[in-house]
């Protein structure tokens, strides 16, 4: 027979998935569930092959250092906004409807015009819908990753 406190241990994990335990941001006021992408090859694959992504979904790259960063679309499928964002989380550069690219390692680059920590992902039209301006805040839900913050 399991105790009373280890069944509660073990359903602990289970428990705050089913709460809405998913990492999410928030934007101008908009949540956006996101999937992290903290390690090398999680970024280098991104939101390759992808068919679709809900639109309240997105994808948050997190990186060890501020540096000037460039994204390309090798591979994926859906356009993106791609939204660049300092060690304070202020949005320092934006790449908007960038066009889904098959021509392999010949997509070109889209840089962000400042250095950036994080980089955030949304189906295109979002940053345009939501109105996003340079200096936006993105906010972090619980057990985001926060890497050279001041």
């Amino acid at each position: 027979m399991i105790c009373l406190p280890l069944l509660a241990l073990l359903l602990a994990p289970l428990l705050g998935c089913a709460a809405g335990g998913r990492p999410w941001v928030e934007l101008r006021g908009q949540r956006f569930n996101v999937e992290i992408a903290d390690a090398e090859a999680e970024r280098n694959r991104g939101l390759m092959f992808r068919d679709q992504m809900a639109p309240t979904a997105g994808m948050l790259f997190v990186y060890d250092a501020e540096r000037p960063l460039a994204f390309w679309m090798k591979n994926t499928r859906i356009p993106l906004d791609i939204l660049y964002f300092d060690a304070e989380r202020r949005l320092v550069s934006a790449r908007t409807g960038v066009p889904p690219c098959s021509l392999g390692d010949r997509c070109p680059p889209y840089p962000s015009t400042a250095p950036a920590l994080y980089v955030l992902e949304l189906n295109a039209g979002t940053a345009a819908r939501l109105g996003v301006t340079e200096g936006d805040e993105l906010v972090f839900g619980p057990g985001i990753p926060e890497r050279g913050a001041p």
